[in-house]
C-alpha cells in the first residue's frame, strides 16, 4: 500500500507519498481500507517533529478516517467485512489501509456519505468528551468556544445548541463569524478587533461563560479565568498560544472555578472506547437526524497532503479539510 511518510521533520513539503508495508490487524483490531482522512493540528505538529506518535503505533500521521472493513483480527465481534465505518485513530489515517482497535470504530452515520464521514470522529470525540463528559455543560448554560470556525468549533457550536445551551464564539473576521452564526452561535466575537472578556460580559450581563473550550492555552489563560462565570469550567485542549501561563489562584477561587486540560491521542484504549461509545449513543442520532452536520471546507487528494497542510496553516478554512484516497 501507499501512505504519507515523514522522512525528516519540516514544512509541508516533508510529507512524502511512498510505498510501505500493509498493516496487519492484531488481537481486537480490524483492517480498514481508507476512503478518506482529515487534517488535524496534531498532524502539523507531528510533521514538524514536535508530536511523536505513541510507542508501537503507526508512524504515519492521521488521527481519523472513514472507509470499509476488509479484514477482522482475532477476537473481534460485532463488525463484518464490508461494513462502512469511520474511526478514531492513534495514527495512520494518511494511508490506504489502517489497523484500528474495534472499540474505536463507529458506523457511518445515516445521511452522511463515506468521504464526509471522515470529518467526524476526532471532532465529535473531542467535543463530547470535554464539553459534556468532563465539563458537564447543561441546558441554559453559556459555552464560550475559542476558534469557533475550526473543525472543533463548528462541532461544539452545534452540539451545545442541540442540548439547549447558549454559545459564544471567538473567530477571526466577519466571514468566519457569519459561518458560526449560521451554525447557531449566539454571541460573535472577532478576536482581532474585540476583547473577548469585555464582549462576553456585555452579552451575558456580567455573568460570563459556564464552560470555556480553549485551543489557545497560555496566551488566553488569565483572560479565560476572567471570562468564567461563578462555578465555571475552563477546558484547555490546545496550546496554539503557548504552554506556560500565570494563573491567579485567588481569582479562580473567588469564582469557585475549575481548570481542566486533556489530550485524546495518548489515552488508554479503554478510555477511548468509552468516549467512542458515548459519541455513538449521544452524537450519532443527532447527525442522523440532520440536527448536527459535518462542516467540510475542502477535499484534497491524499498524495497531495502537503497542500492540505498549507491550507490549515493559512488559517483561511472553516471546518475540516479532508484527504481523499486515490480512486475513492
Amino acid at each position: 500500500m501507499h501512505a504519507i511518510t515523514i522522512p525528516e521533520p519540516g514544512g509541508p513539503e516533508a510529507l512524502v507519498w511512498a510505498e510501505v508495508p500493509d498493516p496487519v490487524p492484531a488481537e481486537g483490531e480490524v483492517l480498514v481500507e481508507v476512503v478518506a482522512s482529515a487534517v488535524n493540528r496534531a498532524d502539523l505538529l507531528q510533521r514538524q517533529g514536535y508530536y511523536d506518535p505513541p510507542p508501537g503505533s503507526s508512524p504515519y500521521p492521521g488521527l481519523e478516517c472513514s472507509g470499509r472493513i476488509v479484514a477482522l483480527g482475532p477476537g473481534v465481534s460485532g463488525w463484518s467485512v464490508g461494513d462502512q465505518v469511520c474511526a478514531l485513530l492513534v495514527g495512520g489515517g494518511y494511508a490506504e489501509k489502517v489497523a484500528v482497535p474495534a472499540g474505536q470504530l463507529l458506523p457511518k452515520p445515516e445521511g452522511v456519505d463515506l468521504v464526509t464521514a471522515a470529518a467526524l470522529p476526532e471532532v465529535a470525540c473531542t467535543v463530547w468528551s470535554n464539553v459534556f463528559m468532563l465539563a458537564h455543560l447543561r441546558p441554559g448554560e453559556t459555552l464560550l468556544v475559542h476558534g469557533g470556525a475550526s473543525g472543533i468549533g463548528t462541532m461544539a457550536i452545534q452540539l451545545a445548541k442541540a442540548v439547549g445551551a447558549r454559545v459564544a464564539v471567538t473567530a477571526g473576521g466577519p466571514g468566519k463569524l457569519a459561518r458560526c452564526a449560521e451554525l447557531g452561535a449566539d454571541i460573535l466575537i472577532d478576536y482581532r478587533e474585540q476583547d473577548f472578556v469585555e464582549e462576553l460580559h456585555k452579552a451575558t450581563d456580567g455573568t460570563g461563560a459556564d464552560v470555556i473550550l480553549d485551543i489557545v492555552g497560555a496566551k488566553y489563560l488569565e483572560r479565560n479565568v476572567k471570562a468564567l462565570a461563578v462555578n465555571g469550567r475552563l477546558v484547555v485542549i490546545g496550546l496554539q498560544g503557548g504552554v506556560k501561563g500565570e494563573l491567579n489562584l485567588g481569582a479562580l477561587m473567588a469564582k469557585r472555578g475549575a481548570v481542566l486540560a486533556t489530550t485524546l491521542r495518548s489515552r488508554p484504549l479503554s478510555e477511548k472506547a468509552a468516549v467512542v461509545a458515548a459519541v455513538r449513543e449521544h452524537v450519532w442520532p443527532l447527525i442522523g437526524a440532520g440536527t448536527v452536520t459535518p462542516v467540510v471546507d475542502r477535499t484534497v487528494a491524499l498524495p497531495d497532503a502537503s497542500d492540505a497542510h498549507r491550507a490549515i496553516e493559512s488559517g483561511a478554512h472553516v471546518g475540516k479539510v479532508l484527504l481523499v484516497a486515490p480512486g475513492k
